[in-house]
Order: structure tokens, then C-alpha cells, then sequence
């Protein structure tokens, strides 16, 4: 994105969902070596893959990776490398430069830095679902471009009033969404407790 456009989008990317990264144990896909340019993966314990094929999962461009089950058969650490009883290890890549730029994202998400970042984002978008929630700006009510305008100043004139009220009377913004399910186990609990 900003090769092309010279933006850079600030937002949070899943992380590694294998489940050697979800039960925080084990090799999870970091503990591999990619080489791009031999088409080859490295494990852990030094031993290089048999297998390198694009694909497509679920509809996606990928690269699979298998490493032989005659090398991770006798592997001393193969319980914390794979599930498989029978096969080796096998990793699912994206395509390099997507890939890669994941991996870049997921290493900066966990900066305090990147973090502010978000959390300024964060904010507008806040007050930009409040705007649509209140106001209902996302459909206007007039046509031509000036009442259109004068709509969207009246938006934000009430927003701003609404904010200040909050503000003046000692409201804190929300800082998280409570579910439905949640505010009413609270409400259970501020009525009996």
C-alpha cells in the first residue's frame, strides 16, 4: 500500500494461528528459517524441507512447505514440531512480499510505539461511529452539496455538544464495547449487589 499510494495503514494483523503459536509451546512458523530464493525452510534443529509448492487455500495464494516424515520421524523434539503421527512438518506460507510485510506488521504490533499509533486511530474511528450512530451521517438527508455541508456541520455542532455535556458532568468516554450479554449480567449485579 504504500509503495503504491504512499499510505501506511495502521491496524492490527491476527496473529499466527498454527497451534504450536496458539498454546504459546513448541515451534511455532517464526522458529523456521525461510530462504526465498532457494525455495527451502529450515527447522529448528537445522534439518532443510523436501517439499516447496504454490497453492491455493480457501482461496488465497499460498506456498506449502513439507519436510520429509523420515527426517522429523526420529526427532527428539517432533511433539512440540507437529501434531502429525505419521507425516513430517508441514508450514503454510503466503506469497514473499505479503508474507513478509505480515511478519513486519506482527513484530511492530507488539511496540509501545505502534501501540499510540493505534491508539489514535483508535479514537477517530470512535468518533466516527458515534457521528453514525447519533447523527446517522452516513446517509444525508438533503441533496446538493452545500445543504449537504450545512448537515454535516450540524453533526458535528451536536457532537461537540454532546461530548462536552459528557465532559462537564464527569463522563468518561467508553473505553471498551461491553456486549449485550455482559451490560446485562452487570445490571443483575448492581441490582442484587
Amino acid at each position: 500500500m504504500k509503495k503504491t499510494f504512499g499510505v501506511t495503514l495502521v491496524t492490527p494483523v491476527l496473529m499466527n494461528s498454527s497451534p504450536q503459536a496458539r498454546a504459546g509451546a513448541g515451534f511455532d512458523r517464526t522458529a523456521f528459517t525461510i530462504d526465498w530464493d532457494k525455495r527451502q525452510a529450515t527447522c529448528p534443529r537445522g534439518d532443510t524441507s523436501t517439499w516447496w509448492s504454490p497453492a491455493t487455500l480457501r482461496g488465497t495464494k499460498a506456498i506449502v512447505i513439507k519436510f520429509d516424515k523420515e527426517t522429523c520421524r526420529p526427532c527428539p523434539v517432533r511433539h512440540q514440531c507437529t501434531r502429525s503421527k505419521t507425516g513430517g512438518r508441514t508450514l503454510s506460507l503466503q506469497p514473499r512480499e505479503v508474507q513478509e510485510v505480515l511478519d513486519h506488521a506482527r513484530l511492530q504490533q507488539g511496540d509501545e510505539q505502534w501501540r499510540a499509533k493505534y491508539g489514535t486511530r483508535a479514537g477517530i474511528e470512535g468518533t466516527i461511529h458515534q457521528a453514525v450512530a447519533v447523527t446517522g451521517t452516513r446517509h444525508a438527508r438533503n441533496l446538493g452539496l452545500q445543504k449537504t455541508h450545512l448537515e454535516h456541520v450540524f453533526a458535528a455542532v451536536a457532537l461537540n455538544l454532546i461530548r462536552l455535556d459528557a465532559w462537564w458532568n464527569g463522563h468518561p468516554p467508553d473505553r471498551t464495547r461491553v456486549s449485550h450479554l455482559a451490560r446485562l449480567d452487570q445490571q443483575d449485579f448492581n441490582l442484587t449487589g
